[in-house]
């Protein structure tokens, strides 16, 4: 096992990997911008070190100065997080180079698997069927307007590295294609330092699910079920969950199988998880890409199968064989993710950034909150709009989902808007509570998602206004030397019920 790993990462998912060091016994290396210095990864880590300022370009992807920083205070590993540089073959390879292990999968298999057009032909040799689709660069010359044509419109461009969606877009016609793909090959450049597309044939009412798998060097692959991720916006999952609703026990046997083929035909190590597009009305199903890293979604099926997956990508990146059997790896009750954006669902999801007065998170069984952010905090413009993850567990979908909805309702954040009321409508619909859904569902409910309820917004501003005046109280009270107040507690804030 590892002595000490340096995390090439920030917020919630950097104190994630944190706790499993402890758990590991492994001494935790931070690295941070200008703008995350205050943040609670800093503090709870090991050792902290300054990485950068604060845009991205010049912190959390400068993979030399990550390097030279994880030889400088003798960390053995790096573990990549999300985002940034965790599908990226050349930090991999860097940290190959420098005789530092990559905590994820080696840099041949990022190449095989992180590039989707790669992935597709490992797919194809593997058996697993996969969506229609023909490279292209980013333009609509003659051979690729003849290979689309033979797909048929409509169609879906994609970066073929990368991954949230970004440079993603649907082309219904010729001309639309004409003018689509030179602008995905700038964001896809300008996203991840590769222009190369995909075209793939669009699917009207697919669902997403995605399958996770942990492998070892030693030619062991197993996974541990499925994730439902059919609820997006702009291709950014919104709501995870396990078991999904979709699946029958046989279905999901084999599409577990086509991810654990997909993996050994790759010689894949470490995490993972193989995403697929579901036709629930044929009951088909077709590979659609690999993401070679840990999920945002992951703590789902950690809730549901009892393994924690970040200690497992330790173990193995250390050299470990993974002594689980399949047969052990089962699924126990229902799990439910919600992400906690600090987003405005009724300005149009716009970004809310600033000051976080107050943050209070729900407590209780069944209960998990893995935020990257305290009271006392800010949000800034430099990196994603993730404040928390809220997920809870319960014995059937039912139970789960009423958890859900009352921790919502117990999730209190003051000083920047998330996306809690948003989710409270959502899991109020019918079609959610009956299960069916696909992935252009929200797009296409977005209006009664975004209906404000004047009856919450009441109960939420008096239970504001309270907790405000209750700090004023104890603030005085502070200063008259009549109790020892911390002015940025949120033990007294009121409760919604």
């Amino acid at each position: 096992m590892f002595k000490k790993i340096l995390i090439a990462n920030r917020g919630e998912i950097a104190l994630r990997v944190i706790r499993a060091c402890r758990k590991l016994n492994v001494q935790s290396v931070a690295v941070f911008s200008d703008a995350d210095s205050h943040l609670p990864f800093v503090q709870e880590a090991d050792e902290a070190h300054y990485l950068g300022p604060s845009p991205s370009a010049d912190s959390y992807l400068r993979i030399d100065r990550i390097v030279d920083l994880a030889k400088e205070y003798g960390a053995e590993g790096i573990h990549p997080g999300y985002g940034f540089l965790a599908e990226n073959a050349n930090f991999a390879k860097a940290c190959e180079a420098a005789g530092i292990v990559f905590i994820g999968p080696d840099s041949g298999a990022i190449d095989r698997l992180g590039d989707k057009r790669h992935a597709k032909a490992v797919a194809e040799e593997a058996g697993v069927p996969v969506t229609p689709w023909v490279k292209c660069a980013g333009e609509a010359d003659k051979e690729t307007v003849a290979a689309v044509e033979s797909i048929g419109f409509p169609v879906m461009i994609k970066p073929s590295a990368g991954g949230g969606g970004k440079g993603m877009h649907r082309a219904d016609t010729l001309e639309e294609l004409t003018e689509l793909l030179p602008k995905a090959a700038r964001e896809a450049k300008a996203s991840f330092g590769d222009d190369s597309l995909l075209v793939e044939k669009f699917l009207p009412t697919p669902r997403h699910i995605e399958v996770q798998i942990v492998g070892d060097t030693h030619g062991n692959v197993l996974h541990f079920f499925e994730r439902e991720c059919s609820l997006q916006r702009r291709h950014q999952k919104l709501l995870e969950e396990t078991p999904s609703p979709s699946l029958t026990p046989e279905q999901r046997k084999k599409i577990c199988q086509d991810a654990v083929k997909i993996a050994q035909t790759a010689n894949y190590s470490n995490a993972g998880t193989c995403e697929f597009l579901y036709d629930e009305a044929n009951g088909s199903w077709y590979f659609c890409e690999v993401n070679t890293r840990l999920q945002v979604e992951h703590p789902v099926t950690e809730q549901v199968t009892g393994y924690d997956l970040v200690e497992l990508q330790l173990r193995v990146a250390s050299g470990e064989k993974l002594e689980i059997k399949q047969e052990q790896v089962r699924q126990t009750g229902h799990a439910i993710e919600l992400r906690i954006n600090s987003e405005d669902p009724f300005m149009n999801f716009m970004p809310s950034l600033g000051y976080i007065e107050a943050f209070s998170p729900p407590e209780g069984e069944g209960i998990r909150v893995d935020a990257g952010y305290h009271t006392g905090d800010s949000v800034t413009q430099f990196y994603d709009s993730l404040v928390a993850k809220l997920i809870l567990h319960g014995g059937d979908r039912v139970i789960t989902t009423k958890l859900a909805k009352q921790a919502l309702r117990d999730f209190m954040v003051v000083g920047v808007a998330t996306t809690i009321p948003f989710h409270l409508n959502l899991m109020e619909h019918p079609d959610f509570v009956a299960g069916k859904f696909d992935i252009h569902w929200v797009e296409q409910h977005m209006a009664e998602l975004t209906t404000r309820n004047r009856s919450a917004d009441a109960a939420v501003m008096a239970a504001l206004m309270e907790y405000r005046r209750l700090q004023k109280v104890r603030a005085a009270q502070s200063r008259a030397g009549e109790l020892a107040f911390d002015p940025w507690s949120s033990s007294s804030l009121p409760r919604l019920k």
